[in-house]
């Protein structure tokens, strides 16, 4: 293997882990029974956490374009034998 195909194999596998742990990291869109038994925070409570989730949301489909098209280029790189 090439040395530009190992680094962007490292990148790529970091990408990867980044991806993983912004997903864990997101909260899900449905609350669950916590609505009902009055998990509701207060307004600036949900105002801030929905900043930070919006910008991990950001983030990831960002992380996932750069992944999906870093993977390919690898391919590329290592089929063709650049």
């Amino acid at each position: 293997m090439k040395t530009i195909a190992i680094v962007l194999s490292c990148v790529d596998i970091v990408i990867s882990i980044a991806l993983i742990l912004l997903v864990v990291f997101q909260e899900g869109n449905d609350k669950g029974l916590g609505v009902i038994g009055g998990g509701a925070d207060t307004f600036f409570g949900k105002e801030k956490g929905r900043t930070i989730d919006s910008k991990l949301k950001k983030i990831t489909s960002f992380l996932a374009i750069a992944f999906a098209i870093l993977t390919i280029i690898i391919f590329l790189i290592l089929a063709r034998g650049f």
